[in-house]
């Protein structure tokens, strides 16, 4: 039982408040996380036991993997990130939509040629293909009418190989609503039962460039998270947005409104781990993102990474929490303190799971309070508990 004094006090974990959530999940809080990538996937399953308001604002410059050429063939977002939260997210039981979520979440296979990949995408648009045959009428004719249109605007030389068919459906909905993309969640979220709001940060097709103390340009967000390519072993000095990776200069877009009504709206705010700079960074880069926060006067914590992260290299604690607040501060309109930005940075007793060690004073001195509550398990060191994150985060709303 930990008692936190602030402008409210907190128990944690407060089992009167849990209670009362998992009673009524359809009118839990609105928690609003920065992420993007898979690390916070297996939490938010967790979460959706206690409140189905959860918002997900999630980076859309993933330049690996199948994204990549979905990004390189239509010049739009990344969408890999946003259909692998909303199925996260997603109902999975058999009050939900099994069928969907099952053709959501398939995958092309990577052995086949690419003819017979397209056959079976045909398969699928048709309403033929088993995983689409048992989708009760209403929804298999979205779905049907999502893939035709893909297959329609899809290059002939386009791979398929490996492509989740999500991401196609999703892609194609983009397409076809005038490259805006909350229409097509929307569609996507009601046919999965998706319990929470998920949204890209921004909606136009840009790129990740970070520089290294050396001087060196990483030019691609996969190029700098080290899962398709060797780690970074050198610091990150800086990372900005850009429109063209050939001429990679710092662009600075801004959000838009219904972005920043989310914000606002949020009754706590939690930057979370993940990749430092490609998931979490990244999402607090557009103009306008700190200004929001800083607006908000709801709890604002920072739960980091345990274990390793290339992105964290060179890096204590301590200066990740310096930098959080540096890139919050750059996008806010006018100076903000850091008490506006973040309250609490959320820390497991044993130190050793955190990259470069934890200074508890020079974080206190920066101005953040440091709550240090266990979030592992014995058996799972160094990954946290989902359960304990969730309980931890919904106790302090």
């Amino acid at each position: 039982m930990f008692k936190i004094s602030f402008f409210k006090s907190f128990c944690v974990p407060d089992h009167i408040k849990l209670a009362r959530y998992s009673k009524a999940p359809d009118l839990g809080p609105e928690i609003l996380f920065f992420s993007g990538g898979t690390a916070l996937n297996s939490m938010s399953r967790a979460l959706v036991q206690y409140t189905h308001n959860s918002v997900h604002l999630v980076t859309p410059f993933d330049s690996g993997g199948s994204s990549a050429r979905l990004r390189d063939a239509f010049k739009m977002p990344a969408v890999g990130d946003m259909r692998s939260r909303l199925m996260a997210l997603a109902d999975q039981t058999i009050k939900g939509n099994p069928e969907v979520f099952n053709l959501f979440t398939y995958r092309l296979p990577m052995g086949k040629d690419n003819e017979k990949l397209k056959n079976e995408l045909q398969l699928m648009a048709s309403g033929t293909h088993s995983l689409v045959r048992d989708i009760p009428d209403s929804m298999r004719r979205i779905v049907c009418s999502q893939l035709r249109i893909f297959i329609k605007k899809m290059p002939a030389d386009f791979d398929l190989k490996g492509a989740s068919i999500g991401n196609l459906i999703l892609a194609s909905g983009y397409l076809s609503n005038d490259r805006h993309i909350d229409p097509v969640i929307f569609i996507f979220s009601k046919l999965a039962e998706v319990r929470g709001t998920v949204r890209p940060v921004m909606n136009i097709f840009l790129h990740l460039v970070a520089r290294l103390d050396d001087g060196t340009l990483i030019k691609g967000q996969h190029m700098l998270t080290g899962k398709e390519t060797r780690p970074i072993e050198i610091r990150v000095a800086e990372i900005y947005l850009s429109k063209n990776l050939d001429n990679p200069v710092p662009f600075y877009p801004r959000i838009k409104d219904k972005i920043k009504s989310l914000i606002l709206e949020a009754e706590l705010i939690c930057y979370p781990m993940g990749s430092f700079y490609s998931s979490i960074i990244a999402n607090i880069l557009p103009r306008g993102v700190g200004s929001a926060i800083a607006s908000n006067m709801c709890p604002k914590l920072y739960i980091p990474n345990t274990g390793h992260d290339p992105e964290e290299t060179g890096t204590t604690l301590a200066q990740r929490v310096e930098i959080l607040v540096a890139y919050l501060k750059k996008s806010c309109a006018s100076p903000q303190p850091v008490d506006k930005l973040l309250d609490f940075v959320v820390v497991d007793p044993d130190h050793s799971l955190y990259q470069g060690g934890v200074d508890y004073r020079k974080i206190k001195d920066f101005g953040v309070e440091i709550l240090e509550i266990p979030l592992t398990g014995k058996d799972r060191k160094p990954y946290l508990d989902d359960h304990r994150l969730v309980e931890t985060i919904l106790s302090m709303v």
